[in-house]
């Protein structure tokens, strides 16, 4: 077992008939679950966003989103908005707008190298229930965007005003089942679409900037004894940006 699963990048594809890649099926095989994917597969897999699947994707206010870049060092990441921010262009398209955040650029530089893309969207309130979609992504500057789809609304608030949205072709939307998915209760709150405001934003929640001004204090000459202290900064740091 333990050669079936250690990345075998060109292994070949025991089932290449099949939805899914050749890593998936070697598994599906070496730990029995082939009929229970071919099941789920044939029921639950689709290639466009249905009826339902539009619906829930309309309501969402947030949605997880997974990049990598050409060499497939991945990314992870948030984007939320009021509901209706992810737009459903067709049954085979759906789009969101690019809000300000911290400039890395990190999804949107992957997504220039390597268009892949990975949602998940969950009702954690009601349904219980998630959406995955899978799809090619590329991005479209707000005025042509504006131009092909004239009916997108009109953003009133400066940090959502988009420069940019992603686009997202449609290539694989399925269910992500309910059983461990946990409730949660919805919260009022004043979001600060777009500050620089460091305390809003979460500050050095995890001290991260505290730990190295202590190492770059500990590294200069003359430095006093346990000024490099990384715990006892980090711990400072998280104090002083506890909240908004």
């Amino acid at each position: 077992m333990s050669d079936r699963v250690t990345p075998q990048p060109d292994q070949p594809d025991p089932h290449p008939e099949r939805p899914g890649s050749a890593g998936e099926h070697v598994l599906q095989d070496a730990l029995g679950t082939s009929d229970r994917a071919e099941r789920f597969l044939a029921d639950q897999m689709c290639d466009r966003l249905v009826p339902a699947m539009q619906e829930f994707v309309a309501r969402m206010s947030m949605a997880f989103v997974a990049t990598s870049d050409a060499h497939g060092e991945c990314d992870s990441t948030l984007r939320a908005g009021p509901p209706g921010f992810l737009r459903v262009l067709d049954d085979r398209h759906l789009a969101w707008p690019e809000y300000r955040g911290n400039g890395v650029m990190a999804s949107l530089g992957n997504i220039t190298e390597n268009p892949h893309v990975g949602l998940l969207m969950v009702d954690f309130t009601d349904e219980l229930i998630g959406l995955h979609v899978n799809g090619s992504a590329r991005l479209v500057d707000d005025v042509l965007m504006r131009s092909a789809h004239p009916d997108l609304p009109e953003e009133s608030v400066p940090g959502r005003r988009a420069d940019v949205w992603v686009e997202v072709t449609v290539e694989e939307a399925y269910i992500h089942c309910r059983k461990h998915i946990p409730r949660m209760v919805p919260v009022d709150r004043n979001r600060p679409w777009g500050t620089d405001d460091v305390r809003r934003k979460g500050g050095d929640h995890f001290g991260v900037a505290g730990a190295r001004r202590a190492e770059a204090r500990a590294a200069r000459p003359g430095a006093e004894q346990g000024a490099g202290d990384p715990h006892a900064a980090a711990g400072a740091g998280a104090g002083a940006s506890s909240g908004e």
